[in-house]
C-alpha cells in the first residue's frame, strides 16, 4: 500500500472525456522516506498537488484553443497535469513541471489510463537554477500565486525558461499575490491582459471567480 488513498473518475477536461487519478481528499498523506520534507512541503500542503482544482479545469479548456504552431511548453506547478495531457492529446511539445516527488508518478498513471504515450516531465524547483531544463516559448500555470513569495520566485524561474519571444498563460482564483507577479512580469519586458473567468468549462458549469492572465514579451 502507498499510505494514501487514492480516487478514479471521468472528467471532461479540454472538452474531453478524461479519466483523472488523484488523491481521495486533502486528509491524505505520505512521506515515508522524508522526501517532502526536504523539499519544504509540510504534510498540509502535501496533499494539493494530487487534487482537481478548478483553475486547472479552466486552463485545460484554454490550451485547446491556443494556437501550437511548433512551440515548446512549459506547464509550471503542474500537479495532476490536466493542462499538459489536454496539450499532448493535441501532439503539442510539451513538457509537465512541480516540485512534488509524487507529481511524476500520478502524471504517468493518467497519461497511461488515458492510452496516450508517455508525456515529458520535469522536475520544476522555482528557487534552484536549472539550465537542464532549456527555454520555452509559452509557459501555462494555475493557481500558481498562492503564496506572497511566489510572485519573485516564479518571475525569475520564468525569465530563466522563457525565450526572449514567449508568452506566458497564468489561471488565477483572484489571490492577493496576482498584482504582484503582474509588477514583476512587467518588470521583465511583458504586456498583459486580463480576462475574468465566472464559470467553469462545461454544460452547465460551476461557478467561479477568477482571471485568465495573459503575459507577451515580443
Amino acid at each position: 500500500m502507498p499510505g494514501y488513498l487514492t480516487k478514479t473518475e471521468t472528467l471532461v477536461v479540454g472538452g474531453i472525456d478524461t479519466i483523472v487519478r488523484s488523491l481521495l481528499d486533502r486528509q491524505q498523506f505520505a512521506d515515508p522516506l522524508g522526501e517532502a520534507e526536504r523539499m519544504g512541503i509540510s504534510s498540509a500542503a502535501w496533499p494539493l498537488f494530487g487534487l482537481v482544482w478548478p483553475s486547472a479545469l479552466v486552463l485545460a479548456d484554454h490550451v485547446q484553443r491556443l494556437a501550437l504552431a511548433g512551440r515548446s511548453i512549459l506547464e509550471v506547478g503542474c500537479g495532476l497535469g490536466l493542462a499538459s495531457v489536454a496539450l499532448h492529446r493535441r501532439d503539442a511539445r510539451v513538457t509537465a513541471s512541480d516540485c512534488h516527488p509524487l507529481t511524476e508518478r500520478f502524471l504517468a498513471e493518467n497519461v497511461r489510463l488515458n492510452g496516450l504515450l508517455p508525456l515529458p516531465y520535469r522536475r520544476g524547483d522555482w528557487s534552484t537554477p536549472n539550465p537542464a531544463l532549456g527555454r520555452f516559448d509559452l509557459i501555462v500555470g494555475s493557481d500558481v500565486l498562492y503564496d506572497r513569495g511566489q510572485p519573485v520566485v516564479l518571475s525569475a524561474f520564468i525569465e530563466r525558461h522563457a525565450e526572449p519571444t514567449a508568452e506566458v498563460v497564468v489561471v488565477d482564483p483572484d489571490r492577493g499575490n496576482r498584482p504582484a507577479f503582474t509588477r514583476c512580469m512587467q518588470a521583465l519586458g511583458f504586456s498583459v491582459s486580463e480576462q475574468k473567468v465566472f464559470v467553469l468549462p462545461g454544460e452547465g458549469g460551476a461557478a467561479y471567480k477568477g482571471r485568465l492572465l495573459r503575459y507577451l514579451r515580443a
